[in-house]
């Protein structure tokens, strides 16, 4: 009796990747909505530190003068931006206070945000695996939709406290749909082809952001909060008709009889209750199936920590320090939006192909490095443009590191594996932002390297990820050695296991002992 041999891997042109991703359905929908959910949170990326801070200073500092964001005299922001002074002591101290207050919200709604994506994320990927991606993804893009609807009403509202926004920009983080996304991309990407797929996801979060903080410039800071809440509205309206389901029906049975198989035999309702309570820590246990896991795991905490806080806190730092205005941030970002595409989308890639992905994130890694302690360092606006240009760089991590994950993961684990790793990530960046601001209130009067101690600190936390993902084993990290380690031993394991339940995460699990 003759077999079949198995096909031939997908093709490794450029041309080829490209092909199978916009000719799949999922990839196109997913990319089109990452573009105007980017566009709509990045044209507010300005717009909420000067409202907040102002808002702040006036309903909490007794502060009744001109916007906060206009207080600095045109000649004090010149000579900041040439000499590189910080702009602080030029500002009413009412209005420092407020920025300071709003820099401490922002904080806090990280955290909140970030520990309930912590507690629901795994949960949510592993019933994605039995139910789908669609309904997930909607239910998260659905809550998205409350942060640019009260940054709307603030600004009717002139007594409004800030509080809702930063409460609704907390509570979106219930269900994450970007984690979900990944798991659906896996669906119908092949593994040699994931890692630049997450990279084509974050370029179009890239483009969304290169593009948007210029409407700051032409519109007012109502017109922009109008323009991302009906981008967003648009976004959730696109997904509820376009946004197909990627998973398959037999993944999802696959699914179901596995977590049935691992349920233990419930005879009271009280049983159940305590199944369902202890849910969400059980699914997260994959994180410690083997080194491999447990490396990714220690990696994307400790770098995770470093990028939320640059990304919840550098605006204000930039904006209270060196006078940063709505043209410097258009700038900034679209310098970031530029360098980011042409990193995911021409040098990610080839860059995989040639050192392996375990050698990527190190490069990444050593860029962030670079950056922060850029940022820490830095006395004028330009080297935080340079910082910003170098910090592209370290987007390759987050693709790659979900591309090993997923390729290390069954088909019918791949919610619970990205869900699980971004609850870490989560809790991470719950911390890190809190953690940064502590540093900072400890040095922000002289001591350390001054203000920009905390991103010093954050170089710091991204040498140690730096030494975790030196650590990963190539063979597993990498996809090319990877699917050559699993010819060699496939007529063993199919012996073994006809039926593959748990694909190469248990041969790894047994490997590891």
């Amino acid at each position: 009796m003759t077999t079949m041999p198995p096909p031939p891997p997908p093709p490794s042109s450029h041309d080829a990747f490209l092909r199978h991703f916009f000719g799949s359905s999922g990839p196109p929908q997913i990319i089109a909505l990452c573009l105007s959910i980017a566009l709509a949170l990045g044209s507010t990326v300005g717009v909420v530190p000067a409202l907040a801070g102002d808002r702040y200073a006036r309903l909490h500092h007794g502060y009744d003068g001109a916007p906060c964001s206009s207080s600095l005299p045109v000649v004090a922001k010149a000579t900041a931006a040439v000499a590189g002074t910080m702009g602080d002591h030029h500002r009413p101290i009412e209005c420092s206070l407020g920025y300071d207050d709003a820099q401490n919200s922002a904080a806090m709604a990280s955290f909140v945000h970030n520990s309930l994506t912590f507690v629901t994320s795994s949960l949510m990927g592993s019933i994605s695996d039995e139910g789908g991606r669609r309904g997930i993804m909607l239910i998260g893009i659905g809550l998205s939709l409350l942060a640019p609807l009260n940054l709307v009403l603030m600004q009717y509202f002139e007594n409004m406290d800030p509080f809702p926004y930063y409460a609704s920009n907390a509570l979106s983080g219930l269900v994450s749909w970007f984690a979900v996304s990944l798991s659906a991309l896996s669906d119908v990407m092949p593994p040699p082809w994931r890692a630049p797929s997450f990279g084509l996801v974050s370029a179009g979060f890239s483009l969304g952001f290169a593009l948007s903080p210029i409407l700051a410039v032409c519109l007012s800071h109502l017109g922009v909060s109008i323009f991302a809440l009906g981008m967003l509205v648009s976004g959730f309206a696109y997904a509820c008709v376009s946004l197909p389901e990627t998973l398959s029906p037999r993944a999802s049975e696959r699914a179901k009889l596995r977590r049935l198989s691992e349920m233990p035999i419930m005879e009271t309702r009280t049983d159940a209750w305590r199944y369902n309570l202890l849910r969400p820590a059980r699914e997260i246990t994959i994180l410690n199936r083997n080194r491999l896991f447990r490396l990714l795991s220690a990696l994307a905490f400790f770098s995770g920590c470093v990028s939320t806080a640059d990304h919840t806190l550098f605006l204000y730092y930039a904006e209270e320090n060196f006078g940063f205005n709505d043209v410097d941030i258009a700038v900034l970002f679209l310098i970031i939006g530029i360098m980011g595409i042409l990193v995911q989308t021409i040098v990610l890639k080839p860059l995989s192909g040639w050192i392996g992905e375990r050698r990527v994130i190190m490069v990444a890694f050593t860029f962030g490095t670079l950056h922060n302690l850029l940022y820490g360092i830095a006395k004028a606006k330009r080297t935080l443009f340079v910082s910003a240009t170098i910090a592209s760089f370290t987007g390759m991590s987050f693709p790659t590191i979900s591309a090993i994950k997923a390729n290390n993961a069954a088909e019918i684990e791949q919610g619970r594996i990205q869900g699980a790793l971004y609850s870490l990530s989560s809790l991470a960046s719950a911390v890190g932002p809190l953690m940064l601001r502590f540093v900072y209130h400890q040095t922000k009067d002289g001591s350390g390297f001054g203000k920009g101690t905390m991103f010093i600190f954050g170089s710091f936390l991204y040498v140690v990820a730096t030494v975790f993902a030196y650590l990963l084993p190539e063979e597993q990290a990498n996809s090319n050695l990877r699917r050559s380690t699993e010819k060699r031993s496939s007529h063993l394991f199919s012996t073994n296991q006809p039926e593959v339940d748990y694909g190469a995460a248990n041969h790894d699990e047994k490997q590891d002992g």
